[in-house]
């Protein structure tokens, strides 16, 4: 993974939106961090990735009453996600299927909650466990963008996989210490450029080189995005 850094203006991109989310926690959370603000950040983030999955319901509904069944799937897995960051660490394939099986609790039968569709699917789950505990000079936020993009383009699981996808991706940003306190809202960053979200997942599935090189330029511009929708910025 170390290798995709040297691709053209990925590590200059990425070292400035590193800059910019330390800058931002650092300058204004220094004082002011809660747990309510990171209870928000997770609210948010599941409203974002559930409207990405598809669902209809607003900010509001989704704090009210927990929104429409997709929101509900996301809300499912962010009230329990950072409980699993110690997880991710040792076991990360048992994190995923904990994330899937959160989101699919209703949807999908009880013997696929947290399990591969497919011999090839168990085959992806098995590259991702390994590219999250093998040692890498890559940045982490290099590492949590292809972890997203592998898992949302294989679609291993039997549902959800966009939820889970951008699950683990915030999973991955707080367990290597980019926001430990999970206080961005990278969901929230991929739905404000969800056309070039969308485009460019497509891009990375087709394999080319391009298209992993703009997923990577890609991944940076949202990170920074998802520092702005912190709560934080208006804390």
């Amino acid at each position: 993974m170390a290798e995709l850094v040297s691709l053209e203006g990925v590590a200059s991109a990425y070292a400035a939106t590193r800059d910019g989310i330390d800058a931002m926690l650092r300058d204004r959370g220094l004082r002011k961090t809660s747990p309510e603000l990171t209870a928000e950040s997770l609210l948010r983030g599941a409203h974002a990735s559930a409207v990405l999955e598809g669902s209809v319901s607003t900010l509001e509904e989704v704090r009210e009453s927990g929104g429409d069944a997709i929101a509900q799937a996301a809300v499912r897995v962010s009230a329990e996600l950072l409980s699993l960051v110690p997880v991710l660490r040792t076991q990360p394939l048992r994190a995923l299927a904990r994330v899937h099986a959160l989101a699919g609790l209703g949807s999908v039968a009880d013997d696929e909650l947290g399990r591969p569709r497919n011999a090839e699917a168990a085959t992806t789950l098995r590259e991702v466990g390994n590219a999250l505990t093998a040692p890498t000079s890559a940045p982490a936020l290099v590492v949590a963008a292809m972890v997203h993009a592998g898992l949302a383009t294989a679609s291993p699981f039997a549902s959800h996989n966009g939820i889970v996808a951008r699950a683990v991706e915030r999973l991955v940003l707080v367990a290597r210490g980019v926001d430990e306190k999970s206080l961005t809202v990278p969901e929230a960053g991929h739905a404000f450029l969800r056309r070039e979200y969308e485009s460019n997942l497509r891009g990375f599935a087709s394999g080319s080189p391009g298209g992993l090189h703009s997923w990577l330029l890609y991944g940076a511009e949202a990170y920074a995005a998802g520092a702005e929708a912190s709560p934080l910025r208006r804390s």
